[in-house]
């Protein structure tokens, strides 16, 4: 009996070793699938619309929507296509972006609740001055969104870009590491 006892302890702490370490939360399931494709879209859509001849960032806003990037912070459309507005011409001439500019998102952390979601995730500017050069990394940083549903469409209610490698001398005085 005492055998039996001490192999069921045995067992028993085997047992709770080999269980796996506690899991981080479901955060996709089949009832919020699509929110989530969607919202992958509109983020890959906004990323597309880097270096593209007319970018309109704007239109991805609420009306009061907010971006904060390195620490200054533009409320509304208005004040969102002024964000980015400024950046470009703060960046003009700068050779780190002479060329073509693509911006990539990683590691995209997507957290929907009801009509809202949170999505946290990684962006990194890559620049190629001709097809034949090799590519060099502008920028990299994080990101914060918080999105909102609205009549169906996943809409960007606040944004905040922290750059943590590349900074532009535009954003030195105001830069916030978050």
């Amino acid at each position: 009996m005492m055998i039996l006892r001490r192999t069921l302890a045995a067992a028993a702490v085997l047992a709770l070793a080999v269980l796996p370490a506690r899991a981080a939360p479901v955060r996709t399931t089949a009832a919020n699938l699509l929110d989530r494709v969607q919202i992958e879209d509109i983020l890959a859509d906004y990323y597309q619309s880097f270096g593209a001849s007319k970018e309109s960032f704007d239109t991805f806003f609420t009306q009061d929507g907010v971006i904060d990037v390195n620490g200054r912070v533009y409320t509304g459309q208005q004040g969102v296509a002024q964000a980015y507005k400024e950046a470009g011409e703060a960046n003009r001439g700068n050779p780190t972006f002479a060329g073509k500019f693509v911006m990539l998102l990683g590691n995209p952390r997507i957290v929907i609740t009801g009509d809202t979601a949170v999505v946290d995730a990684i962006w990194t500017g890559v620049v190629t001055a001709k097809p034949a050069d090799q590519p060099h990394f502008a920028e990299q940083g994080k990101e914060h969104d918080e999105l909102v549903k609205m009549n169906g469409q996943w809409m960007m209610k606040k944004r905040i870009i922290t750059s943590i490698g590349g900074l532009a001398p535009f954003y030195q005085a105001t830069f916030k590491d978050r």
